[in-house]
C-alpha cells in the first residue's frame, strides 16, 4: 500500500498571499504546500482520496490523474471540500462515493446541490454521498469488484467542532484535529504509520502545534509520523525537519511513503 501527500498545506497554503517571510520566499519544493489531501492507494485498481480540497484540479494535474473509488472527507471546511465540482471526470469511470459524516453532508447538498439533484444536468460530477458513523466500519471495494479495504472512521475534534479522522489498515489520516476522545485513540494505538496535522509552534485554538502533534504521536505510540497541514509559520522544512525525533518527518507535497 502506498499513500502519496498531493498536497500538506493549511487553507491559505504556502508561500500565502501578500506574505514575504524566508519560507514564502523558499526555492525549496518542500515549502511551497497546496492544500491538504492524499492518494491511498491500497492496490492499481483500488484507490482512496483523502478530502478534496480547492486545489483538487491542480493536484490532479500535477501528479497524474488515476480513478479512485471512494473520497473520505474529514470535514465540511472549505480547504478539504472546496474542489468537489472539479470531480466532473468522475462519470468517465462510473461516479465516486463520498464519505462523510452527517453533518458534512449536510452541508455538502446545501453548497451544490446540483450534484445530488435527482435528475442530473449534464456535465455534473457524478457521485453518491454516503454518511457514516464514527467507530462502525465500512468497505470500499475496487473497480473490478475483486478486491476492498475496511475503513475505519473515528471521531476526533476541530477545535469545538466534531470531524472524522480514518484508520485504514496500518494508516491512521487525522487532519485539523486538536483532541481525540479515549475510545478513538483507543483505535490508534500502535499504528505503524500516522499522518497528523501540525499548523505551527505557537497555540491556535482549532489546530494543534507541531509540539502537540509530536506528543501525540509518542502517546499513540506510531511506528513513523507524518505532520501534514502546516502553515508558513512552521519553518523551513530543511531546518524543521532535522530537528524531529525519530520516526517523524514533515511530508510535503508529492512525498510518496508505502506502507
Amino acid at each position: 500500500m502506498k499513500i502519496t501527500f498531493l498536497g500538506t498545506g493549511t487553507s491559505s497554503g504556502v508561500p500565502q498571499i501578500g506574505c514575504d517571510c524566508a519560507v514564502c520566499r523558499s526555492a525549496d519544493p518542500r515549502d511551497r504546500r497546496l492544500r491538504t489531501s492524499a492518494l491511498v492507494e491500497i492496490n492499481p485498481r483500488l484507490r482512496l482520496l483523502m478530502d478534496c480540497g480547492p486545489d483538487f484540479r491542480q493536484q490532479m494535474l500535477r501528479y497524474g490523474f488515476q480513478p479512485f473509488q471512494a473520497v473520505l472527507l474529514t470535514h465540511e471546511h472549505f480547504d478539504h471540500v472546496g474542489g468537489i465540482d472539479d470531480l466532473r471526470p468522475s462519470h468517465l469511470f462510473g461516479g465516486v462515493t463520498l464519505y462523510s459524516d452527517s453533518y458534512c453532508a449536510s452541508h455538502l447538498r446545501e453548497r451544490i446541490p446540483y450534484c445530488f439533484a435527482e435528475h442530473l444536468y449534464p456535465g455534473v460530477p457524478l457521485l453518491h454521498l454516503r454518511e457514516v458513523t464514527p467507530g462502525v466500519s465500512f468497505d470500499v471495494r475496487s473497480s473490478d469488484g475483486n478486491s476492498s479495504v475496511s475503513v475505519l472512521p473515528l471521531l476526533a475534534y476541530h477545535g469545538q467542532l466534531p470531524i472524522l479522522c480514518y484508520r485504514i489498515g496500518n494508516l491512521a489520516y487525522l487532519t485539523d484535529v486538536t483532541e481525540l476522545p479515549a475510545e478513538t485513540e483507543e483505535q490508534l494505538m500502535d499504528v505503524p504509520l500516522l499522518v497528523v496535522n501540525a499548523l505551527r509552534h505557537t497555540p491556535h485554538h482549532s489546530h494543534q502545534t507541531l509540539e502537540h502533534a509530536i506528543a501525540m504521536s509518542k502517546r499513540l505510540r506510531a511506528g513513523s509520523t507524518y505532520f501534514i497541514h502546516m502553515a508558513h509559520q512552521i519553518g523551513l522544512h530543511a531546518e524543521v525537519d532535522a530537528t524531529l525525533p525519530d520516526s517523524m518527518h514533515l511530508a510535503y507535497d508529492g512525498l510518496q511513503v508505502e506502507y
